[in-house]
C-alpha cells in the first residue's frame, strides 16, 4: 500500500539539542530510495508502507548504535485508494 507518512523521531535523554542525531537520520533517509522531505518538525516520506517501516527501523537502529536509550516516534499516514497521489500532488491541490 502506497502512503505518505509524516514522521518525527525524537531521541530522548541526550540533552536539549538533537541536531547531531537528526543529521544521522537525514543521512539514512537520503541513502534510501524513498522520496523524503524534511521539514522543521519532522519528515514526510512517500512510498510503500512496508518500505517506510523498514526505513524507520534503520533509523532506530542507528540511534541505538549511537547510544540513545530511548526514542519517541510520532507517525501519521495517509493513503488514497481512488487514485495515486504524491506529496507534490497534495501540495499542488491547495496552491
Amino acid at each position: 500500500m502506497k502512503v505518505v507518512a509524516d514522521l518525527c523521531i525524537v531521541p530522548m535523554g541526550v540533552g536539549p539539542s538533537v541536531s547531531s542525531y537528526v543529521r544521522e537520520i537525514k543521512a539514512i533517509l537520503e541513502a534510501s530510495e524513498l522520496d523524503a522531505e524534511m521539514h522543521a518538525n519532522g519528515t514526510n516520506i512517500e512510498g510503500e508502507l512496508a518500505d517506510i517501516c523498514r526505513l524507520i527501523e534503520l533509523c532506530e537502529a542507528r540511534l541505538a548504535e549511537l547510544g540513545v536509550q530511548r526514542v519517541f516516534f510520532t507517525m501519521a499516514f495517509s493513503s488514497r485508494r481512488d487514485k495515486e497521489q504524491s506529496m507534490a500532488d497534495k501540495l499542488a491541490a491547495v496552491s
